[in-house]
């Protein structure tokens, strides 16, 4: 009997000490749970995992014992700016950091400036001009008629009979454009930048004078003429002999079709280097300056329609000199006829000179494109 309850007491005993530990297990628990809630809490608040490592990483006790207050601040800033993140999400998708209006203006107008092409750059038919003098000369004019001047290197004495242009350009909306000496290039700059092949040479389509062709082709082109661009090297591999490969391509384009005005397009060799680029100021760009240069029968050989090539000539300057003052430099008259025997509305026009760029004298095409349209 007696040992019946001593056994009773023992299990008493042993029930409350299990009470005990349940309950210290249970509060663990609880503690633990709230621990778990709180981590998963983080968790959704976008938390980075890699960061929050960093962070805890970092020594305080590297803090505590910096001497240096300068340094302890850019350090606990450090820490700060690691930790902000982890406390306060980042809602990327309404974050926009704000420039600086100065800053902003700036960063607006160098992206425009780079992203500009020559091809967007629209001048109109009457724009303010004005002659740029650096990399310039003084022409010789030796006559004139009107507003056009003329510098007479030929045999002739050119009389004003033979200036006044008093003609109709026959088929003007039919164009030939070649080229007899094909390679001539430009100063290279950022936008139009190339290796040459020989002295302000290359046999690049994208950069020589054939490039000067197609933009002119283009602008015609929009404006309802009829235009037919030749590339054929006529310098390359032989510079020797141009002129008489040029000519067996005018004559064979021309038979295929007629042409009212026939253009050689060269880029002037005076000078060498980037001491000579005529240039003028059009509507704010600048735009390389051209020029007529007129054949005649002085040499010896055969151009019976030289005077009219002349008169032509002088119809087209008058015209530029009313749309663009400065856009043509003095025509040259020459005792060679340069092929234009070919055609009454033959010339050559000289695009700038090796001191301009491309950028340049693609501009000039746009310019003659709206002068050859108003004739």
């Amino acid at each position: 009997m007696n040992v019946a309850v001593i056994n009773l007491k023992d299990i008493g005993k042993y029930t409350v000490k299990i009470i005990i530990v349940c309950c210290i297990i249970f509060i663990f628990m609880k503690v633990i749970s709230n621990s778990s809630q709180s981590l998963k809490r983080i968790d959704l608040s976008n938390v980075n995992n890699k960061l929050f490592t960093i962070c805890l990483n970092l020594s305080i006790s590297e803090l505590v014992t910096e001497k240096d207050n300068n340094n302890r601040e850019i350090k606990l800033t450090k820490i700060l700016s690691m930790e902000t993140p982890i406390l306060k999400p980042i809602q990327t998708s309404t974050y926009n950091y704000q420039v600086p209006d100065e800053i902003e203006e700036k960063q607006i107008i160098e992206a425009t400036e780079k992203n500009t092409t020559i091809e967007q750059i629209q001048i109109p038919k009457v724009a303010n001009t004005e002659i740029v003098t650096e990399r310039n000369i003084n022409s010789r004019v030796t006559d004139s008629y009107g507003t056009t001047k003329i510098d007479n290197q030929s045999n002739y004495t050119i009389t004003e009979e033979m200036l006044i242009p008093d003609v109709e350009i026959q088929n003007k909306k039919n164009i030939l454009i070649y080229h007899t000496h094909t390679c001539e290039s430009y100063t290279p700059c950022e936008t139009y930048n190339y290796t040459m092949t020989g002295n302000y040479r290359t046999t690049d389509d994208n950069y020589n004078v054939i490039r000067v062709g197609t933009e002119l082709t283009t602008y015609l082109t929009q404006k309802d003429f009829n235009v037919v661009h030749d590339g054929t090297y006529h310098d390359y591999p032989s510079y020797s002999g141009s002129y008489t490969r040029s000519l067996e391509t005018a004559k064979r384009l021309l038979e295929e079709k007629e042409a009212g005005i026939v253009l050689d397009i060269h880029r002037d060799a005076l000078g060498n280097g980037d001491t000579y680029g005529p240039t003028v100021m059009v509507n704010g760009q600048r735009v390389a300056q051209l020029m007529f240069v007129i054949g005649t029968d002085g040499g010896g050989l055969e151009h019976p329609n030289w005077v009219q090539n002349l008169k032509i000539a002088v119809k087209i300057q008058e015209k530029a000199n009313e749309m663009y003052p400065g856009l043509f430099r003095p025509m040259i008259i020459r005792n060679s006829r340069y092929n234009q025997h070919v055609s009454p509305g033959a010339s050559i026009i000289e695009v700038g000179a090796t001191a301009n760029t491309l950028g340049e004298c693609l501009l000039s095409m746009q310019c003659l494109a709206n002068v050859l349209e108003e004739v």
